[in-house]
């Protein structure tokens, strides 16, 4: 993949960058993995062309930071934009931090999550957030040691599939 101006360098050689088109291919592989890991090996339903159109396409909704070592994708941070009616500012939303198994350890989670920081800061936005799985004890320290804090109070809500269809049909 072609280093743009945004790449830097980390201290093994790898190099951490704003996706580029070519990168879907081994985007989706980090997000696979990542739903292995997270026990839902057949729940990914997205695609490289879809990929593509949400980070590359004339409307992009969707940005991912990626570390390449040796010319692969070995670690991405999934994010998009939020806003905060409270701070009247935007926010980041991390969907998907994943650095490979044999890749950790190297400091490119770490490097991800300072990158996406870095951005919150630059543009002036209010807040950087995501969600861990609370069994995921790893991750839970390793966000804990960057000094994230949990958002114990507030609780995730989802509607999909079939309770999705229900509620849309309930609109005027």
């Amino acid at each position: 993949m072609a280093r743009t101006a945004a790449s830097r360098t980390l201290s093994d050689g790898a190099f951490l960058r704003e996706a580029q088109p070519g990168d879907e291919a081994g985007i989706l592989a980090c997000i696979q993995a990542l739903a292995d890991y997270e026990r839902e090996p057949d729940a990914v339903e997205n695609t490289a062309e879809m990929l593509a159109e949400t980070l590359f396409g004339a409307d992009p909704h969707a940005y991912c930071h990626v570390v390449e070592r040796d010319g692969r994708i070995v670690g991405i941070a999934l994010w998009f934009l939020t806003y905060s009616t409270w701070t009247g500012r935007h926010g980041i939303w991390l969907e998907d931090l994943f650095v490979y198994d044999t890749e950790r350890g190297r400091g490119y989670g770490k490097a991800l999550i300072a990158a996406l920081a870095a951005v919150t800061v630059e543009r002036g936005y209010s807040r950087f957030e995501w969600t861990v799985l609370d069994w995921n004890e790893p991750s839970i320290a390793f966000y804990r040691a960057l000094g994230a804090e949990p958002m114990d109070e507030w609780t995730t809500q989802r509607l999909s599939g079939g309770a999705l269809e229900r509620v849309a049909a309930l609109a005027p």
